[in-house]
C-alpha cells in the first residue's frame, strides 16, 4: 500500500532568486497543485487552507502573502525553473 507523500512545510514567502533553489525541488508538487487550482479559477482562500495549510481567516496576510509568492514561483517554475531542472538531470 502506498503512504502519502508528506507535504513539506510551507514558507511564509517562497523563493524568489532566478536560480532552482533546494525549496524549490521539494515543492514542486506545490507549485503544480497552485498551477491547476489557478487554472480551475479556485479561490485563493481555498487554496492557502488546502495545498498551503495556512487558514486564511486566523493569518489573513500570511496566507495572502504565501499564496502570491508560491504562485508566482510555481509561474517562474514553468517558464525558467524547468530549465534548470532539465539542465541538471543531463
Amino acid at each position: 500500500m502506498c503512504r502519502p507523500t508528506p507535504v513539506p512545510s510551507i514558507a511564509d514567502q517562497a523563493p524568489s532568486e532566478d536560480v532552482l533553489t533546494a525549496y524549490d525541488e521539494s515543492h514542486l508538487v506545490v507549485y503544480l497543485r497552485l498551477l491547476d487550482a489557478e487554472a480551475d479559477g479556485a479561490d485563493w482562500r481555498e487554496v492557502a487552507r488546502i495545498v498551503l495549510d495556512i487558514d486564511p481567516e486566523k493569518e489573513p496576510d500570511r496566507a495572502r502573502r504565501a499564496w502570491e509568492t508560491h504562485l508566482r514561483r510555481a509561474e517562474w517554475m514553468t517558464e525558467h525553473g524547468y530549465r534548470h531542472l532539465l539542465e541538471r538531470k543531463s
